[in-house]
């Protein structure tokens, strides 16, 4: 039976070209064997530039073929088929290297016929020549598919490395722009060209039959491309290399404009590398609107050389990897503006508040977006307090990442306001409804105070909290759910609840408990079970440290469980002993001042801080001085002693106090300016009832 060859066989020795099917291949009946009919190819085009005629005993005058069975060749069907006739195999993607340019023997025409007919490939250590147009188009899709699998820059440079060694070329140099331009951004200053990557056949034998003919008396002009060649170039204007970059088309080495160019871009020891005659090929890398690089195909001396139709192999080799190096660009500049807006988005350091030890975690839902709408933050409150958020835009885009901002500077905004926490969430859910009609959100917004060790929390539509207690237990909390922010119309309901000294509350989004294989009610409780794993770890008596706790959390995490970024936040609460408070009401009158500066005199002898009494009390009786002045309502004092002594005036006149330099003939307006010289921080807080003004001081 005779095989159906693939369209880049060449006719077999012996058949009239002038037939039209001369260019498929005939294979006469094995011998032996009688009776078997061999299944008449079907006629094929001819080739381009030949003529179709009239071959003896194949075809008529009119062009139509004689059957000696009388019947029709295109519909004779064979008397017996041969059993263990086998179809060829499709040719491989990759092409060996051509050999030397020696004439083939007939044993090896033998052997190139027996391939074309069986489809198997050449004994080992013989490769195969790239010589016909079939080859070149079938590495050139190979060579650009391996180029095309990059997603980043130095993928796709390796993968044109890998492509052409050694089927193309022995060796290869890529040069690119430094630094690489972005879109349509116009690069400043001269074209500099800066060596990114160089690949060469190595120089032992290998299985595919390639070797070095260098000897160790005369070493190989390929061995170190690094080293021989120049790193950096600088396009000079008008010059050899600018015209060629300029030019696009691939030249060979040879060329006169290539052998003036060659100098400039390898340096000085660039003459070394490029053997003589059509052995090398200079190609320019252009992107979309520029040229950003090139590349230099070599072959060493022992290779044919290069032909014509290489420069069309070249040419499309470097299309490819110019384009690829754009798009790698334009994608690695949106990875970076989106992981730039991301953090910039998400709290850069975590405040250190009294009472409370935070630690947090986000890890966006895949490395190729890194942008989410998830946020947590740390938002420092007046008396020593701090409020913990944590909350979820729908999606993960860029979109969802600019409603996350701008509703974490409203949720900034409104905590120091020191709103209750179910006025914040409301006030959250009308900027939703102001963005958009599909701005939804969810959030937890909690309170926590050291001093009375309580913590309260409103919540809309967010996963509940879980507390871990010091013992090692751990209860998910019952805060009603409320609704998500930005439907609207909804009330937000507050709980009060117990916050003792040592336990950790954990905040965190529905990408540490939901996924496609378990939902909700299942991660939260897996979730619990991980927290008191991880509390018998360090035993009853000591939590677990924040930062491993964290990290143990995300251990939960499975292959399939990273559908949604997460955004993770806990709070250890340390609070603040009763005994290291001092709290006092004072009424607004003249007295007020002087009954200040003996209670805290009584305060700081009893903490053994006798050292600070007089800044504690100039300080005291300046801002009370103040507060009494405007004052309506009895005023507070309260001095707290932490790893600093803090000491919080307030009263019920919310304008806050502002620092101004008084006059040599004025008589007040100095008491902020000693407050601002003497004291380590001071600051004002504007609250719903009035204002604090506090002011903090090191002690020993």
């Amino acid at each position: 039976m005779t095989e159906h060859p693939t369209s880049y066989d060449r006719p077999q020795s012996g058949v009239d070209p002038t037939d039209p099917r001369g260019a498929l291949l005939h294979t006469p009946a094995p011998a032996g064997r009688s009776g078997a009919t061999a299944l008449p190819p079907q006629p094929a085009q001819a080739r381009a530039g030949e003529t179709p005629g009239t071959g003896s005993g194949t075809t008529s005058p009119c062009g139509k073929g004689k059957n000696p069975a009388g019947t029709d060749p295109e519909h004779s069907q064979p008397a017996v088929a041969e059993p263990d006739t086998h179809r060829p195999r499709p040719a491989p993607e990759t092409i060996p290297v051509q050999p030397d340019g020696t004439e083939q023997t007939r044993k090896e025409r033998a052997a190139d016929g027996q391939e074309r007919r069986t489809g198997q490939g050449p004994p080992p250590g013989r490769p195969t020549p790239m010589r016909r147009d079939g080859d070149r188009l079938r590495f050139v899709g190979a060579a650009t598919r391996r180029i095309a699998r990059g997603i980043d820059l130095d993928e796709i440079v390796m993968g044109l490395c890998r492509a052409t060694v050694p089927t193309f070329s022995d060796a290869i140099l890529v040069y690119l722009r430094d630094p690489l331009p972005v879109g349509d951004e116009r690069p400043t200053g001269p074209v500099v060209l800066r060596l990114r990557r160089t690949d060469r056949i190595p120089e032992e034998h290998s299985e595919t039959g390639f070797a070095s003919v260098a000897t160790p008396e005369q070493p190989s002009e390929l061995q170190e491309l690094s080293a021989l060649t120049a790193e950096l170039c600088e396009v000079r204007p008008g010059g050899a290399l600018a015209e060629v970059l300029r030019g696009v088309r691939p030249v060979f080495a040879d060329a006169p404009a290539a052998r003036a160019a060659l100098p400039e871009l390898l340096g000085e020891g660039g003459e070394l590398v490029v053997p003589t005659g059509q052995r090398a090929i200079l190609a320019p890398l252009r992107g979309r609107r520029r040229v950003i690089g090139a590349a230099v195909f070599i072959r060493r001396p022992d290779r044919i050389p290069f032909e014509a139709d290489d420069l069309l192999v070249a040419a499309q080799l470097a299309t490819h990897s110019a384009l690829g190096i754009d798009k790698a660009v334009l994608y690695g500049r949106e990875a970076y503006i989106a992981d730039e807006l991301q953090r910039t988005m998400l709290p850069e350091t975590l405040p250190r508040p009294t009472g409370v030890r935070l630690a947090s975690r986000y890890l966006p839902a895949a490395e190729t977006a890194r942008v989410g709408g998830d946020w947590y933050d740390a938002i420092p409150l007046p008396g020593s307090r701090v409020a913990l958020v944590v909350g979820d835009v729908m999606g993960h885009s860029m979109t969802s990442a600019a409603i996350m901002g701008q509703l974490r500077t409203t949720a900034q905004t409104l905590a120091g306001l020191d709103l209750p926490p179910q006025e914040v969430l409301h006030h959250l859910d009308e900027q939703a409804q102001r963005l958009g009609t599909d701005r939804m959100a969810t959030c937890l917004y909690a309170v926590y105070d050291p001093v009375s060790h309580r913590i309260t929390i409103a919540n809309a539509g967010h996963p509940p909290p879980i507390l871990l207690h010091l013992g090692g237990r751990a209860e998910v909390l019952r805060v009603p759910p409320g609704a998500p922010i930005g439907v609207g119309g909804v009330d937000f309901e507050a709980v009060e609840l117990d916050a003792p000294a040592g336990a950790t509350l954990l905040l965190y989004t529905d990408g540490l408990v939901e996924s496609r294989l378990r939902d909700v009610a299942t991660g939260i409780e897996q979730l619990r079970e991980k927290l008191v794993a991880t509390a018998q770890l360090t035993g009853p008596d000591h939590p677990p440290p924040l930062e491993a706790l964290c990290d143990e959390v995300l251990d939960m995490l499975g292959p399939g469980d990273r559908d949604d970024d997460i955004a993770l936040l806990a709070a250890r609460f340390d609070g603040i002993a009763p005994s290291d408070v001092a709290y006092w009401f004072l009424e607004p009158e003249e007295m007020a001042p002087g009954r200040a500066r003996r209670l805290a005199r009584r305060a700081l002898s009893r903490w053994d801080l006798e050292d600070l009494s007089d800044a504690v009390e100039l300080l005291v009786s300046e801002v009370v001085t103040n507060a009494v002045r405007y004052a309506s309502r009895p005023i507070t004092l309260r001095l707290l002693r932490t790893d600093v002594l803090r000491c919080e005036v307030g009263d019920d006149v919310p304008q806050l106090p502002r620092l101004r330099q008084a006059r040599a003939t004025d008589e007040g307006g100095r008491g902020l300016y000693l407050v601002n010289k003497l004291a380590r921080r001071w600051g004002a807080t504007r609250l719903s009832t009035g204002k604090v003004v506090w002011f903090e001081l090191n002690h020993g």
